[in-house]
């Protein structure tokens, strides 16, 4: 679990490089768009974006990496963004949420993907929704879940060259959204497989295993929850930043989230269920383990007590002692009989069907 948090006592709104950030430089990226053209390009300086920038088309700024606070502040100055709200886009720890400014809406979400070496990722996604404009700053560098849509305004398929930043705004976060299924079939798929081992060859490392599912579970539950509420509020919104064509578009967002939240606590439920699972397999396991050897126990008991006579070994010059111990074919004699009744015992155990 992440941690992430100034020194106490830091002054508020102040703007700190997050600790994951390493001081690397952030790639700032421009999409301009309308319904009959589109720009695309990558700047080195915030100088070079502004000059660039048209207010009327949409402007899709985004900054991948947290290195640089001197551009968060140009930013916040251009745009008139809240001191808090750029404070908050440096605490990567942020709780998915959505705040209305006076000239813009302040969205804090976070994206879950599998990276190149098919580990899971979580990061946070912070965005700043104009009138003209939709900025997008994110921690970590190359990888997001936004590719699809930069494809669509490419191509001009869609909605998305038609419509405002609201309607961005909307296609970045369904994109968030939508990836958290692939995710979850992957997480739905090691729970089945658990599930089997735990059946059928119950062990630690299963068991470990399952913990693991289980801590991802959860981390994967605190990032999607609070997305319901963010689109609740911008379906509510009453400040005309957001269109009614895109809250009809919210609503199906909506819909997906709760999907999510509800597969979520069926696997949570199915996993704290295989913890049972494992303990049972474990008993069931001791019991068969107990009732073969009680079974040879009980086969061995007589057969202990024939060898323990014969093993006394008394002198035969008395009427009343062993007279087998002078029989040619004793030791035959004895072996015959002790197979007689192991296999007897053997027979009575089958029937009652104790083995």
């Amino acid at each position: 679990m992440r941690l992430n948090y100034h020194m106490p006592g830091t002054p508020p709104a102040t703007l700190l490089p997050g600790r994951e950030s390493g001081g690397s430089v952030p790639t700032i990226t421009l999409i301009q768009y309308d319904s009959e053209t589109i720009f695309e390009s990558e700047f080195d300086s915030f100088g070079e974006l502004m000059a660039r920038f048209d207010p009327g088309k949409v402007n899709w700024i985004n900054i991948d990496g947290l290195g640089d606070t001197d551009l968060l502040r140009a930013l916040g100055e251009q745009f008139g963004l809240h001191p808090l709200a750029l404070e908050d886009v440096l605490n990567t720890t942020q709780r998915p949420k959505v705040e209305h400014y006076a000239n813009h809406f302040f969205i804090v979400s976070e994206m879950v993907y599998f990276d190149k070496e098919e580990h899971l990722t979580f990061e946070q996604v912070s965005m700043f929704l104009g009138s003209n404009y939709l900025i997008t700053i994110q921690e970590e560098h190359g990888e997001d879940s936004f590719e699809s849509v930069r494809q669509r305004l490419r191509v001009g398929r869609g909605f998305g060259r038609k419509r405002g930043p609201d309607y961005l705004a909307y296609a970045l976060i369904d994109s968030i959204v939508d990836q958290f299924f692939p995710v979850l079939e992957s997480l739905g798929d090691a729970i089945e497989d658990i599930e089997e081992e735990l059946l059928e060859r119950p062990s630690k490392s299963t068991l470990r295993r399952l913990y693991e599912v289980k801590r991802l579970l959860v981390q994967v539950r605190r990032a999607s929850w609070p997305h319901r509420e963010i689109l609740n509020s911008l379906m509510r919104d009453d400040t005309g930043r957001v269109t009614a064509e895109t809250t009809i578009f919210l609503r199906d967002c909506y819909d997906h989230i709760t999907q999510i939240i509800d597969i979520i606590e069926s696997y949570r439920d199915l996993s704290a269920g295989l913890m049972d699972v494992y303990l049972s397999s474990l008993g069931f396991r001791t019991n068969e383990i107990m009732r073969v050897l009680t079974v040879v126990s009980t086969i061995f008991i007589p057969l202990t007590f024939v060898a323990g006579v014969y093993g006394m070994n008394f002198n035969t010059s008395s009427p009343f002692n062993m007279p087998e111990l002078d029989w040619k074919f004793g030791y035959l004699y004895f072996w015959l009989i002790s197979a007689l009744i192991a296999g007897t015992t053997l027979v009575i155990v089958k029937r009652k069907k104790w083995l």
